[in-house]
């Protein structure tokens, strides 16, 4: 196996982009080693070695995937003995671990990137780095100690994850306000894991699979260094509203960050949908659902979004199902609970400010004063592990739950008696599988809370196996039984329907739910478990991990048949992906062309093309005047402006142009000079319609704040340009539908358009005047050998169809030089592009004094 290795990602940020590398063979120690941050080691102290495998003697192609995570699936610690050896195992409980069993085969390689849990004196870090890659294909990342606090337990736990879990810094005792030198220490760390991925990809055939928030600018990093580059992102937490996620000072170089990678994932259509309307709102990137894929279109690449929540490791649940250990922590836990008479009410939660355990235990007390019969009856358990974060609110959390856990006990308690049993020690899964086979109801009653595996583990736990079932007192063929009580804000609450959803701010609604899971039918309960179970059996992490990397394949197949090329500096940088032959259009080109031709055309649209969108005078400037007069005098030339603005407007606005062209409303009007009567470019329509459109149209004018009806001779025009652009776009479908199906019997289309809803006659587009124009120049005998054709969006397409099919037609000289152009690197039917409108006007500029020197004298 063959792998290119990059290196030195150090000025990525700045704007650097010189690229060093050479190749290594993946089972030979990594080259660099990053020991301090921003210093990397020599590569091979044996410079005589070669560094190429030989390809014929490699072993057959796989596919390979390198995951990236803050931490490697490894556990480590040092011997005992007097080598103080580190030693290393893999974490059989690790999500990333667990995706790659699930994919299974042996046709894909997995490497892991991500930190160690121990810090690695520098000294030793590069043989620890040799012995991960040999043994277990793990690239370390290792980060200084200070650094990675500050990345970590500051800008990760103190800043990104409670705004992601919806908590605003709103005091400087609640913690979490912006620090800019934690910031920076992220985007630092951030660095330093790209350059360890350089170290091992092959950027033409590997995928890469980021996950989480703590590295969510990397793509950034790898997309500069290599623009092709198969990149995947899941989120693992929440992403919050709009609203909330705004106030982010960082906020547009992390949405942009994100953007750089092929496909984004999310667990709910909330988090998708939060993602989505902050890209709308804060960068103007919109959505397209198309044959059931969600993308953005970005720069010419397609961002794709994929919603799926994870799922389990099915297999090693199973496994720990049948171990005797766990058969003999559950005979201990029936002697402890069901044989006394006592149900368990389990909790399972992290000992954080979100997972709500002091809510559910308010919960648990309320049940017990509405139904003093529970008394004695009912116990709950939870079990709280360690927090992963430090600071003042873990405190707070820690010192209100034991409070609240003495009071309950204190209150409800008697001997041999306790309400509540906190155990807050570290478990061993096999005890915590042993307390879900125990349990008849689990609790997740988080105020928020990115998917939470919990409640699968406990389904499948209650199904059990044939021996549990023994231990248990249960025949094999008796259904199985689970009831779950989960807050409507966790990841894995819509995918739960037979769960009893809670708010679980509301104490006596949680209270009631843990009331009515203790007295459900059985026959209910087994319809929900088996419905729980269809579920969660089928779509665990493999099936997970599955559909994620079939869809980063399918969003990243046209790579290498797309033209890509970087624009902007550090966070800001973002690849432009177009056709192969879509190309910028050169002043000198263009001007040599027009030079070496007699009969030329010209067809500029205005609006976003000679004028720029957000200018609020929208008249023409006299420089605009001047150099659109000066093409026209050329009795050679052939100039129109095409336009959808009404034609008194633009005869107005371009009367001082004697021998201007005009088409106006799409082409409906038309007249080839300003002493010219206006003609149609179809047969005349009566627009009764409008009579039927204009309340429709003032009903959502009316509904929509910051909209506006254009009403124009032979077309209206619904305009929210300056609505609220989520509001709007809604809004823009459902006036679309409404007018499709009112208008269906008139003579009329009904389109949208870049903020727009229009609707105007049937065969009217620009294209007619593109294809009026080169007929009319052939019908004359001359037909043209140069055309130009400028526009900038949806309607200007049709001009550029008409132009590139008539292309070897008779409309058109043999070797007609043809200029398409569209304003800005977009998908597009042109050819050509500029990037704006000042270039547009730079170049028409530069044909108008070429035109000026060529006029006889």
């Amino acid at each position: 196996m063959m792998s290119r290795s990059y290196s030195n990602l150090l000025d990525l940020a700045s704007g650097e982009n010189q690229a060093s590398f050479t190749r290594m063979s993946v089972n030979r120690r990594i080259p660099r080693i990053m020991t301090v941050s921003g210093i990397m080691s020599d590569i091979y102290d044996d410079s005589s070695e070669g560094v190429y495998s030989d390809p014929s003697s490699s072993s057959i192609q796989r596919d390979r995937i390198i995951v990236v995570a803050n931490q490697l699936p490894i556990k480590v610690h040092r011997k005992t003995d007097h080598s103080k050896e580190w030693m290393f195992s893999w974490d059989e409980d690790s999500l990333l671990l667990q995706l790659k069993d699930g994919l299974g085969g042996d046709d894909i390689e997995f490497f892991y990137v991500g930190c160690l849990k121990e810090d690695i004196h520098p000294s030793e870090q590069e043989e620890v780095s040799q012995i991960l890659l040999e043994t277990f294909k793990c690239v370390p990342t290792f980060v200084p100690p200070d650094l990675f606090s500050k990345y970590y337990h500051g800008f990760c736990k103190q800043q990104l994850w409670p705004l992601f879990h919806y908590m605003l810094p709103l005091s400087p005792d609640l913690g979490g306000r912006f620090n800019r030198s934690l910031w920076q220490a992220y985007v630092s760390v951030n660095k330093i894991f790209a350059d360890r991925i350089m170290e091992v990809i092959n950027p033409e055939d590997d995928f890469v699979w980021v996950h989480d928030y703590h590295l969510m600018v990397l793509p950034t990093f790898l997309r500069k260094r290599f623009n092709k580059v198969k990149l995947g992102f899941f989120l693992h937490s929440p992403f919050p509203s709009s609203e909330i996620y705004k106030t982010l000072p960082i906020r547009e170089e992390l949405l942009r960050a994100l953007l750089n990678s092929d496909l984004i994932g999310f667990h709910t259509f909330d988090y998708a949908r939060h993602f989505l309307s902050c890209c709308s709102r804060m960068l103007g990137v919109s959505y397209e659902s198309k044959r059931g894929y969600i993308g953005l279109e970005y720069y010419g690449r397609t961002v794709s979004i994929k919603i799926l929540p994870v799922g389990i490791h099915m297999g090693q649940l199973q496994s720990v199902l049948s171990l005797p250990e766990t058969e003999a922590k559950v005979s201990e836990l029936i002697k402890q609970f069901s044989a006394q008479g006592r149900t368990m009410l389990l909790g399972v939660d992290d000992m954080d400010i979100f997972k709500g355990i002091s809510l559910k235990l308010l919960a648990m007390e309320q049940m017990l004063l509405q139904h003093p019969e529970k008394q004695g009856k009912v116990v709950l358990v939870q079990i709280a592990n360690p927090a992963r974060g430090i600071g003042k609110d873990v405190k707070e959390v820690q010192d209100e739950t034991y409070a609240t856990v003495k009071r309950i006990n204190e209150t409800f308690g008697k001997p041999g008696y306790d309400p509540v049993i906190l155990i807050d020690r570290p478990m061993k899964f096999y005890e915590r599988v042993a307390y879900y086979v125990v349990a008849e109801c689990c609790l997740v009653t988080a105020v928020r809370d990115g998917m939470n595996l919990i409640p699968y583990e406990y389904i499948i736990s209650r199904q059990g196996n044939e021996k549990l079932d023994k231990v248990l007192g249960l025949e094999p063929s008796i259904p199985k039984t689970s009831m779950l009580v989960v807050s409507e804000f966790i990841g894995c609450s819509p995918s739960l329907s037979g769960a009893i959803r809670v708010n679980p701010w509301n104490i006596d609604a949680v209270a009631e739910a843990m009331e009515c899971a203790h007295v459900m039918a059985e026959q209910e309960k087994q319809l929900r478990h088996e419905k729980h179970y269809k579920y969660v059996s089928t779509h665990d992490v493999a099936y997970w991990a599955r559909s994620f990397l079939q869809d980063l394949e399918r969003t990243c197949k046209d790579h290498m048949h797309r033209r890509c090329w970087g624009i902007g500096f550090g966070l800001s940088f973002r690849v432009v992906a177009l056709d192969l032959n879509f190309r910028k259009l050169a002043m000198e080109h263009i001007v040599s062309a027009y030079k070496r031709t007699t009969t030329r055309a010209i067809l500029l649209d205005y609006d976003g093309t000679l004028m720029p969108q957000n200018s609020i005078d929208k008249k023409p400037s006299t420089k605009t005047l001047e150099m659109l007069d000066s093409l026209c005098r050329d009795k050679n030339n052939m100039v129109f402006i095409v336009s959808a603005r009404t034609r008194a407007e633009l005869a107005e606005w371009f009367s001082s142009c004697e021998k201007l062209g005009i088409a106006a409303e799409h082409g409906y009007f038309l007249r080839t000079n300003r002493d010219e009567e206006w003609e149609t470019c179809v047969p005349p329509v009566e627009c009764r319609w409008k009579q039927i459109a204009d309340p429709v149209m003032k009903h959502y004018t009316d509904a929509t704040d910051g909209s506006v009806i254009e009403d124009k001779e032979t077309a209206m025009v619904w305009c929210y340009e300056d609505a609220d652009p989520d509001f709007g776009s809604c809004q823009a479908k459902e006036l679309l539908d409404h007018l499709e199906s009112v208008l269906a019997n008139e003579p009329v289309t009904v389109k949208s358009g870049q903020n727009i809803v229009e609707v105007k006659p049937q065969g009217v587009s620009k294209g007619i005047v593109a294809k009026r124009l080169l007929h009319s120049m052939q019908e004359k005998g001359t037909s043209s050998d140069f055309v130009l054709c400028i526009g900038d969006d949806r309607s200007d397409e049709d001009m550029f169809e008409v132009i590139m099919s008539s292309v070897a037609a008779p409309s058109m000289a043999p070797s007609a030089e043809v200029f398409a152009c569209t304003v800005g690197r977009k998908p597009s039917k042109a050819k050509y592009y500029l990037d704006d409108t000042v270039e547009i006007v730079r170049m028409v500029q530069g044909l108008a004094s070429v035109a000026e020197q060529m006029l006889p004298v």
